[in-house]
């Protein structure tokens, strides 16, 4: 079973939804890098929103992933946004000062209209 969720939002971008409340297991962060992966090269119009409403807890290993994925989106071109992050989770990215690397919203509604925005990238 896919640990990952796809869905494509009107805006063009394409929104992953996280299954698992826990993601801990090393065989299945293994299968979220490749579906995450595969996510970025799919997100045809350069939008991708990971969203991670229900996600308590990340392991480091996941996290690396999460860094991985960030780094692909970047070179490809592809503006990448992380929202509905539980206190937990925000707690580790301040730790981690990932919170300054990644590009995180308060909720989807929000993520998707930031997508709009005109930025110093030219839009």
């Amino acid at each position: 079973m896919s640990a990952l969720r796809t869905s494509q939002a009107e805006e063009g971008v394409l929104v992953v939804n996280f299954t698992d409340a826990k993601i801990l297991d090393e065989a299945k962060i293994q299968a979220i890098g490749k579906e995450l992966m595969e996510c970025v090269g799919n997100a045809s119009d350069g939008k991708l929103l990971l969203d991670f409403t229900g996600v308590a807890f990340l392991s480091s290993a996941m996290i690396g992933k999460l860094v991985l994925v960030n780094k692909k989106c970047k070179s490809a071109d592809i503006k990448v946004k992380f929202c509905n992050i539980s206190d937990n989770v925000m707690e580790v990215f301040k730790i981690t000062r990932l919170h300054k690397v990644f590009d995180i919203q308060k909720d989807s509604e929000k993520a998707l209209k930031s997508f709009d925005k005109k930025g110093w990238f030219g839009g």
